[in-house]
């Protein structure tokens, strides 16, 4: 059986994706039409599958990997792959908050430090798991986020889709506690080192 993931994360592309073709000029000039047809965030099967995704997501269902690595594949193609990832994996992130109950967030963000971080690293275990299909772990001042084999790796260019992950962990980070904190990406699918992992200072 193929393994899944929560339908937020091919949401999460196809609404950066459609964010970053968004044109800027007056939407009631003649160029929309055109525009529709040469950028893949304005077509109507991009709009189809974001309404899709958005009932899947609202239902907490999951999506089949080889869907959404295909569709990671066709964004890692564009000129500008990481940058729409980086924007996707924010999106994730933002929509991941909103879901944690506004008690938890509220304490996260008032509690004394001593009794916030473990709060937060609980979420950010469960956020992981669930969302990343990864896990997270501490060791002293640093949290290693490992991925096994994350979705949006394999685009045939060299660690673009793993910045999907980065921008979504340093984003959680950032939101959850309130500042934010630069993550190395110490191991790589795409090097052939067995695993993606990233490596973040929370001590301050």
């Amino acid at each position: 059986m193929s393994r899944t993931v929560d339908a937020l994360l091919p949401l999460s592309l196809l609404e950066a994706v459609r964010a970053v073709d968004r044109p800027v000029i007056d939407p009631e000039t003649e160029f929309v039409d055109e525009l529709r047809n040469k950028r893949l965030g304005l077509s109507d099967t991009v709009t189809a599958q974001i309404r899709r995704y958005t009932d899947a997501a609202r239902r907490r269902q999951r999506t089949g990997t080889d869907e959404v690595a295909a569709l990671a594949r066709l964004i890692g193609r564009r000129p500008d792959a990481e940058d729409v990832f980086r924007a996707a994996g924010r999106y994730l992130a933002e929509r991941v908050y909103e879901r944690i109950p506004a008690t938890t967030r509220r304490a996260a963000s008032k509690l004394p430090r001593l009794l916030s971080r473990p709060l937060v690293l609980r979420q950010l275990r469960r956020l992981a798991r669930r969302y990343f299909s990864g896990s997270l772990a501490r060791h002293g001042a640093t949290l290693m986020l490992e991925i096994p084999a994350p979705v949006t790796s394999l685009t045939g260019r060299l660690a673009t889709g793993c910045a999907y992950y980065e921008a979504g962990f340093v984003e959680l980070m950032r939101l959850l506690l309130g500042a934010e904190r630069p993550v190395e990406h110490v191991h790589c699918t795409s090097r052939e080192e067995g695993k993606c992992e990233w490596r973040v200072d929370w001590s301050k």
